[in-house]
C-alpha cells in the first residue's frame, strides 16, 4: 500500500483538488494500485481556527508513513501575509529536502501557445530548478527599519553539495529519457561568487556525460531563446529564483498555468507534488478554475510512485480533452471544472 496525503489548501485548490483526488481514484481502481489517499485539512480555514499551520509531529508524520503529498494551492485574502502558505510549503520544501522542482513545459496542442506557428513539437522540455538554496532560504535582516537611513539585506546560499546534485539529476533525467541536451542558465557575468560556483559544477558533472551536449544561457539570454526558438530546449537547469521565473514563462508557453503540473522531489523519499497556479480566490467555489494542472501533476505523482501506466493513461485522457476542446474557458473551450474533470476522469482507459 501507498499512501498519499492529500491537502486542497484554499481557493480554487479545492476546486481543482477534487478533480485531481478523481482521477487518483479512477486509476487506483482501473489498475489496482492499492493507493490510500488520506485528506488533510491544512489551509486558512484551518490556521483561523487554530493559529496552527501544520501541527507538531506532522512532517514526521509524513516523512515515516506516506509515500507522497499532493498540495493544492495555498493563499486567502484573511491571511495578507501569507504565513500559513509559508509555514505549510516551505518547511516541506526545506524540511523534507525536496531540491529538485521538476516542471515539465509541454505544450498538448498549438491553440494553446502564445507564439505564432510553433507546435507541440517545438514546446516539449523541462526544466529542473534547485528547491532549497539561493536566496529563497531567508537569511538577511533589516537596520533602521522604516526611517529614511533603512538597510536591507536580502542573502543567497549556493552550496556545491546543493549545486552540484541538482546538476547531476538534470544529466540523469537527460540520459533517462533518451535526451540529448542539457542547458544550464545563471547570471555568473554578474553573481561572480555563487554562479561562478555553478559554472563549475556544470563543467565538472558535465564532463561525466560525453554523449549528452551541454550549453550555457544567461538567464535574459535563455528568456528571450525560450520565446523565439523553444525548441532548443530539452532540459533546463538553473538555481532557484531564476527557476522560478523561467518555469512560469515556461508555463505560458504551454497554455497557462492552468496547464502546469510540478513536483518537488528527493528521489527515494516522501515527496510533494503541485500545481503551480495559485489559489484566485475570487474565482473559488465558481466551477471555473481549470483542472488540467491538478491532474497533469497527480499523473507526476503517480510516475513517481512507479505507476507508469496509470500515469500515461492521465495524460492520454488530458491530450483527449484538449484535442475535442473539453477544456475550461481559459483554454477555449465551455466547461466547468467539474465538467472537465468528469470528461477527463471518464477518459481514462
Amino acid at each position: 500500500m501507498q499512501k498519499i496525503a492529500i491537502i486542497p489548501g484554499d481557493g480554487i485548490g479545492i476546486d481543482v483538488t477534487r478533480e485531481a483526488v478523481k482521477v487518483f481514484r479512477r486509476v487506483n481502481d482501473i489498475y489496482r494500485l492499492n493507493l490510500q489517499l488520506e485528506e488533510f485539512p491544512f489551509g486558512a480555514d484551518h490556521y483561523l481556527k487554530t493559529g496552527v499551520s501544520l501541527p507538531p509531529g506532522q512532517m514526521d508524520d509524513f516523512r515515516k508513513n506516506y509515500a507522497a503529498i499532493y498540495l493544492g494551492a495555498l493563499g486567502d485574502p484573511r491571511i495578507p501575509d501569507m504565513r500559513h502558505g509559508r509555514e505549510i510549503l516551505l518547511a516541506m520544501r526545506f524540511d523534507l529536502d525536496l531540491y529538485i522542482n521538476l516542471r515539465p513545459v509541454k505544450l498538448l496542442h498549438e491553440r494553446l501557445c502564445p507564439l505564432k506557428a510553433k507546435t507541440k513539437e517545438d514546446v516539449n522540455f523541462v526544466v529542473l530548478r534547485e528547491n532549497t538554496e539561493g536566496p529563497y532560504v531567508n537569511a538577511g535582516g533589516f537596520l533602521k527599519k522604516g526611517t529614511p537611513d533603512e538597510v536591507a539585506t536580502q542573502e543567497s546560499y549556493y552550496t556545491r553539495k546543493g549545486t552540484e546534485r541538482i546538476i547531476r539529476a538534470a544529466f540523469e533525467y537527460a540520459k533517462t529519457h533518451n535526451l540529448l541536451r542539457v542547458t544550464m542558465s545563471d547570471k555568473s557575468n554578474v553573481l561572480r561568487y555563487g554562479h561562478d560556483l555553478w559554472q563549475r559544477v556544470f563543467k565538472k558533472v558535465g564532463d561525466e556525460y560525453p554523449e549528452i551536449e551541454k550549453d550555457h544561457y544567461f538567464v535574459d539570454a535563455l528568456v528571450m531563446k525560450m520565446v523565439k526558438s523553444p525548441e532548443h530546449f530539452q532540459v533546463i537547469v538553473t538555481e532557484n529564483m531564476l527557476g522560478d521565473i523561467i518555469t512560469d514563462l515556461g508555463a505560458m508557453l504551454q497554455g497557462g498555468l492552468g496547464m502546469a503540473g510540478s513536483g518537488n522531489i528527493h528521489p527515494g523519499q516522501v515527496s510533494l507534488f503541485e500545481p503551480v497556479h495559485g489559489s484566485a480566490p475570487y474565482m473559488a467555489g465558481q466551477n471555473k478554475a481549470n483542472p488540467i494542472a491538478a491532474i497533469l501533476t497527480a499523473a507526476m505523482t503517480l510516475d513517481y510512485l512507479g505507476h507508469d501506466k496509470a500515469a500515461r493513461a492521465v495524460e492520454a485522457a488530458v491530450q483527449k480533452a484538449v484535442d475535442e476542446n473539453r477544456v475550461t474557458a481559459d483554454s477555449g473551450g465551455k466547461l466547468g471544472t467539474k465538467e472537465c474533470g468528469e470528461f477527463i476522469t471518464e477518459a481514462i482507459a
